[in-house]
């Protein structure tokens, strides 16, 4: 599961399941420009997986958790059954799913931290957070203390930051965390350097994109905090105006969004299983119907959620027509990309900055959210092959924009 400490090199390489020979993929230079690219090294299948990534960091959302998503604090693995989970969403404890035995949570083997209590999926997670980060981060009997630094800075994050959360400034304290607690501290600065960087411009749109109109002022009450909590000689750069600026460009750049669900588990195994057609059109017709109902209740927050650094995926670029997706079907934060259509070797792998639904707008609707939250403009084969059609949003665009028929929106709820 999550690698010990002393597996950093695997753990920063990225990849199980081989980044040496016979990798399916690499990472290259392509230009000042646009910077690196994925690449295919040999011939990749539809629907074959390119590789599966761990991330250098990862942490859950800070609302998120506030809410009761309950996670493993180190994989993001989900800790309630699926049972528990379904209930929560739809706020109705007497519910009882079939087939109890297809959720795969074993509570069992969740364990722990003896000193704050966070807890995790196994012993493998409380022993490599420890390894890794958690010593410097434990909060030990001030856990709910909030005059501590740490808190006071998770507590000014939820201010400035609300759902839908697309960042958490706990990922940035793991980053310092994990070099505070790093024998060789070169090392860990160095991998984390491997991140893209931005330009003070660039930088200053994505901080003012992750936290609004007053984000000067917020930004330095936050580094400020940050600096309280955290501070160490090694990464003094991190800590000034200009160094916290380009950390927050680098997460908001770079992190790949997570997402865990004991309950969408259970509905692939369901979706397994080998029944009379009779049972497998009531147990579909259940499934449909409770989906409907957990929307209703709790709208588009459906899975646990945070975000981690993964460096071979953040080597991938955007294509309106992507070869590949990525996805977490193992219920933690292992990440897979999966090729979506047969890639060449040498051919670059490209997924989607944009959902499937912003994928079908026009190209001048796709180009202003790539370029308001990834500050660039897509020049991806649709996007040229489209560059005649008129910079309007069409009226039947705007009135579509946010709407989710029910097929796709089942399609979002399970595809974790």
């Amino acid at each position: 599961m999550a690698a010990a400490a002393g597996d950093v090199c695997g753990t920063v390489t990225g990849v199980r399941a081989g980044a040496g020979a016979g990798a399916a993929a690499e990472a290259r230079f392509i230009s000042s420009a646009k910077g690196k690219g994925l690449f295919a090294t040999k011939n990749i299948r539809k629907g074959e997986t390119v590789f599966v990534e761990r991330p250098v960091v990862s942490s859950q959302f800070l609302w998120n958790a506030l809410y009761n998503y309950r996670a493993c604090d180190h994989c993001l693995r989900a800790l309630e059954t699926a049972e528990e989970n379904a209930q929560r969403l739809l706020g109705k404890s007497s519910l009882v799913l079939p087939h109890p035995e297809q959720c795969s949570i074993r509570k069992d083997l969740h364990q722990q931290c003896p000193r704050c209590q966070v807890t995790y999926c196994s012993a493998e997670c409380r022993q490599a957070a420890l390894e890794q980060y958690h010593q410097v981060l434990c909060l030990g009997p001030s856990r709910d203390d909030p005059t501590h630094p740490l808190n006071k800075l998770q507590e000014a994050w939820r201010n400035m930051h609300y759902p839908p959360e697309t960042s958490s400034i706990m990922l940035m304290a793991r980053m310092v965390a994990t070099v505070k607690q790093a024998k060789d501290k070169q090392w860990w600065i160095k991998a984390f350097s491997q991140f893209c960087s931005k330009t003070a411009n660039e930088e200053e749109e994505i901080v003012h994109k992750l936290l609004g109109d007053k984000f000067k002022g917020q930004l330095e009450l936050l580094r400020l905090l940050f600096t309280e909590a955290l501070y160490d000689e090694h990464l003094s750069r991190w800590f000034t105006p200009e160094g916290f600026r380009s950390l927050f460009a680098l997460v908001g750049t770079n992190g790949q969004g997570i997402g865990t669900s004991s309950l969408s588990q259970w509905v692939h195994a369901c979706d397994a299983l080998d029944l009379p057609m009779l049972q497998r059109e009531e147990l579909d017709a259940f499934i449909d119907q409770l989906y409907k109902d957990i929307e209703k209740e709790s709208g588009e927050f459906l899975n646990c959620e945070g975000s981690g650094l993964y460096v071979l995926q953040s080597c991938c670029n955007h294509s309106c027509i992507p070869n590949a997706e990525t996805s977490f079907p193992e219920n933690n934060f292992l990440l897979h990309l999966t090729a979506l259509e047969d890639i060449e070797a040498g051919e670059e792998i490209c997924i989607s900055y944009l959902d499937c639904c912003q994928r079908e707008r026009s190209r001048h609707s796709r180009n202003k959210i790539l370029r308001e939250n990834y500050l660039f403009t897509c020049s991806c084969p649709k996007c040229l092959a489209q560059a005649d059609d008129a910079d309007v949003t069409s009226d039947e665009e705007e009135e579509g924009e946010g709407e989710t028929d029910d097929a796709e929106l089942e399609d979002e709820m399970t595809d974790v």
